[in-house]
């Protein structure tokens, strides 16, 4: 038996989950230099005899724990910028010189981007749209959101003003991003199973 029939034998009979797994169960038998044996998988590997599969991320199974994990900062930094933005509002009155200034950007990014952004991750979950169509469809969609928000408070006895529309992009933009984030989660779930 050569080498490569006994590199086939292995990936058939004890299955190794890494490269260096099937390495290692390899230099058990032949006595070989690690990087000789690496040759000939890598030669079955670009012949296709031999197809690595990456590692499939561990996802957590409870929507709290996908929340917390590193796939739910994107939930944490628009929650995290529409709070700042609210509260610099409310803060920081128009005569504050030069601090005015970073309101004016954070109320920029949350009445252009946040809401659109949060409601088009709500329309597509996961990766179904690359990174620029995302952001000119939130754009677009905050162009949209943020008008027909004043239409309706304009009907409201609250009105057009500063604390109403603040408050009400406030909870629109928490709530897409919470909706968001349970959607992106479950169609991960699915993509899993399948």
């Amino acid at each position: 038996m050569t080498v490569n029939e006994y590199i086939i034998q292995v990936v058939k009979d004890k299955k190794p989950e890494t490269v260096e797994q099937l390495v290692k169960l390899v230099q058990l038998r032949w006595n070989m230099p690690e990087q000789e044996i690496m040759e000939h998988i890598l030669r079955f590997q670009n012949e296709g005899k031999l197809v690595f599969k990456r590692s499939a991320i561990q996802l957590p199974s409870s929507t709290r724990g996908y929340l917390f994990s590193a796939n739910g900062a994107w939930y944490w930094i628009i929650i995290g910028l529409a709070l700042a933005t609210t509260i610099m509002v409310f803060t920081i009155s128009e005569e504050a010189f030069p601090i005015v200034y970073v309101r004016y950007v954070f109320g920029s990014v949350f009445v252009l981007w946040s809401p659109g952004y949060s409601l088009i991750k709500v329309l597509f979950p996961t990766k179904e749209l690359d990174a620029i169509e995302r952001v000119a469809l939130s754009i677009g969609m905050s162009l949209a959101i943020v008008p027909l928000t004043g239409l309706l408070l304009n009907y409201t006895p609250f009105g057009i003003r500063p604390t109403p529309i603040t408050l009400s992009l406030l909870v629109l933009t928490l709530g897409f991003a919470s909706v968001a984030i349970i959607r992106e989660h479950q169609a991960l779930l699915k993509e899993r199973e399948k």
